[in-house]
C-alpha cells in the first residue's frame, strides 16, 4: 500500500513501490523514480461515474499515478490533512481531496441543504474503504469529535468532510454574531448528531446567508 507523509504541511509525499494513488488533477509538484500518470474519467468511477456526477453537479477530476518511487502534491499552498479509514466513510467536498489510495471507492451522496448554504451543490463525493486519503483545508484543519452525548454545530463555511455514524439537520435563524451583537441577515449551522469526526478550517467560505 502506498505510504503517505507530510513534508511540511502543505506537500504530500506518497511513497509508491508498484502501487497506485488517486489525486487531484494537476496537484503534481515533483517525483522520483519511475511514475506514469493518467487522466481517469467520472472522478475515477468510470462511465457509470461520469454521468452521476454530471447529473449531480459533484464535479472532480482526478489522475492515477502509478510506478515506483516518491511523487509530491500539493495544491495552492493549502493545508494538507491525512485521513485513515478503516473500512469507513469520508464525507468530503470534492474540490478538498488532493488524493487517495487507488483501492478506495469514490462516489456521491446527497447533503441536501447543507451544500447550498454555502454556495455549493446539492451532492457532495464520499471516499470508502480501508487506506488513506489526503484532505485540503484553508489553514490548519481542526477535528472535532461527536458522540451521542454532545452533538456539534458547524458554520457550513468552515466545514470541510466528516467520517462516521453522523445525522446533519440544517438549522436556520442562528447566528454565531449575533450572540455577540455583531453580524447582519440570517445564517445558517449545520447540526451533527451521533458518533464521528467532523473537520473544519479556521476560514470561512461566503454562505448564502450572509456571514456567520
Amino acid at each position: 500500500m502506498a505510504q503517505f507523509r507530510l513534508q511540511g504541511s502543505k506537500v504530500l509525499a506518497v511513497d509508491l513501490t508498484g502501487d497506485a494513488v488517486k489525486a487531484k488533477n494537476g496537484s503534481m509538484v515533483a517525483y522520483d523514480g519511475r511514475m506514469t500518470f493518467k487522466k481517469m474519467t467520472g472522478g475515477g468511477e468510470g462511465l457509470r461515474g461520469m454521468v452521476t456526477r454530471r447529473l449531480t453537479g459533484e464535479q472532480m477530476t482526478v489522475m492515477e499515478v502509478e510506478g515506483h518511487g516518491t511523487c509530491f502534491f500539493a495544491d495552492r499552498a493549502s493545508e494538507i490533512n491525512l485521513v485513515g479509514l478503516d473500512g469507513e466513510k469520508l464525507y468530503v467536498e470534492s474540490s478538498n481531496l488532493l488524493c487517495a489510495d487507488a483501492g478506495l471507492r469514490t462516489g456521491t451522496a446527497f447533503t441536501g441543504l447543507r451544500g447550498a448554504s454555502h454556495g455549493g451543490g446539492l451532492f457532495t463525493t464520499t471516499v470508502e474503504g480501508s487506506g488513506r486519503a489526503a484532505i485540503l483545508s484553508d489553514g490548519p484543519a481542526v477535528v472535532l469529535r461527536v458522540s451521542a452525548a454532545y452533538p456539534l454545530s458547524v458554520d457550513p463555511g468552515a466545514y470541510i468532510a466528516h467520517t462516521g455514524g453522523l445525522r446533519q439537520s440544517f438549522q436556520s435563524g442562528v447566528n454565531f454574531r449575533t450572540l455577540i451583537g455583531e453580524g447582519s441577515g440570517e445564517a445558517f449551522q449545520i447540526r451533527f448528531e451521533g458518533e464521528g469526526l467532523v473537520y473544519v478550517q479556521p476560514s470561512e467560505r461566503n454562505t448564502v446567508g450572509g456571514e456567520i
